[in-house]
């Protein structure tokens, strides 16, 4: 870490488990996405208990056994509802019926926390906001590039700190890696919202995040299937810039065209431009070294910082979440930020401009 005298860029203290072992037990159901092992290892390095696993495919479920060998295997989604001493239902169903699952949770008293994009049209919007104002639970979303990523629970410490300022505009670039063996609903655009609604809902939440907006109005957007012909409806690229309410700015590009060469499945980067300085965020790789992920760069008036996160910060959103749930608080993020996010997701993909590479390969729409 290398920062001006007097200046002192040190991250807050990793956080202690919040509950001790059986004081918060949940559930997971529905393991159609691999981000449900980085939600329940989040909630159970928080204290939480991972009580009942449910899943269709027995597969899925003696995988999610092999990492969790203690949970317990429902016979059904009835039987994990009917439990009343789960707290909280973590689920990561296929996008499209996301929704439907945290409707279901809400209904049997628990509180709801889904893998990103949390829902796939406005419609389901107006569902689970109704259900949430109406029951009083909660339907949290795992905004895994910005809850956790160090780097990015970094960058959030520097800014609440003043480092750069007032944040004027939140730019992020999220590539990924598109790879072999996804499951066929990944490519149906019904069923994973389109690319905007999905990769870009994390984007999107990091811009109304970091510059501490409320809501945003998308003043462009555009997708498109650039070099996958054999998958029409993936979009394989995605733009949208935003207007916030308090006049900051936001910018992201998420695309599946990380290169087969990159030590990482993607270099996802987020850039936060302040009044005073700015910050880069290198999040999973420093692309031609071996420093591994986590990488912060700070500019302001006291100099040039280079912070490595990794190991030093750890994933404070986990603990808030549990005790949100037990004390009826929002510390850890409210009900209406994860829903605005999830709104401006779907609102750009509605309104995305389809830009089709012509036969010399030129953008036309």
């Amino acid at each position: 870490m290398n920062a001006s005298s007097g200046a002192s860029y040190a991250p807050e203290p990793v956080p202690d488990p919040v509950v001790s072992a059986g004081d918060f037990p949940f559930a997971a159901v529905r393991l159609d996405h691999g981000h449900i092992y980085g939600m329940a290892e989040g909630l159970q390095a928080a204290g939480g208990t991972v009580k009942w696993v449910y899943d269709p495919d027995p597969a899925k479920v003696e995988a999610f056994r092999a990492k969790f060998p203690d949970v317990r295997v429902a016979r059904s989604e009835d039987e994990v509802f009917d439990d009343d001493d789960v707290r909280l239902v973590a689920g990561a169903a296929v996008t499209s019926e996301r929704c439907a699952l945290g409707l279901r949770a809400i209904e049997a008293g628990k509180d709801y926390f889904t893998d990103k994009a949390p829902l796939t049209t406005l419609d389901q919007l107006a569902a689970a906001r109704e259900a949430t104002a109406r029951t009083g639970r909660k339907y949290a979303v795992y905004y895994s590039e910005r809850i956790h990523v160090e780097a990015a629970v970094l960058a959030d410490q520097l800014v609440e700190r003043g480092s750069i300022g007032r944040v004027l505009q939140v730019m992020g670039l999220g590539p990924h890696r598109l790879g072999t063996g996804r499951p066929d609903w990944f490519f149906e655009k019904d069923k994973y919202g389109g690319i905007l609604c999905d990769i870009g809902s994390h984007n999107f939440e990091q811009m109304l995040h970091y510059a501490g907006a409320k809501d945003a109005q998308v003043t462009h957007a555009a997708i498109a299937n650039y070099n996958h012909p054999e998958h029409p409806e993936l979009d394989d690229f995605g733009e949208a810039n935003i207007v916030m309410d308090n006049g900051a700015a936001g910018y992201c590009r998420v695309d599946w065209f990380t290169p087969d060469g990159l030590s990482t499945w993607g270099d996802g980067r987020t850039f936060i431009l302040g009044t005073e300085g700015y910050i880069e965020l290198r999040k999973y790789v420093n692309v031609g070294t071996d420093e591994g992920p986590g990488h912060v760069f700070l500019a302001n008036g006291e100099g040039e910082h280079h912070l490595v996160a990794k190991g030093n910060v750890g994933y404070p959103y986990f603990g808030r979440l549990i005790l949100d749930c037990l004390e009826r608080t929002e510390n850890a993020m409210t009900q209406e930020h994860a829903f605005k996010a999830a709104e401006l997701s779907v609102q750009a993909q509605l309104a995305a401009r389809v830009l089709t590479p012509d036969a010399e390969g030129a953008g036309i729409g």
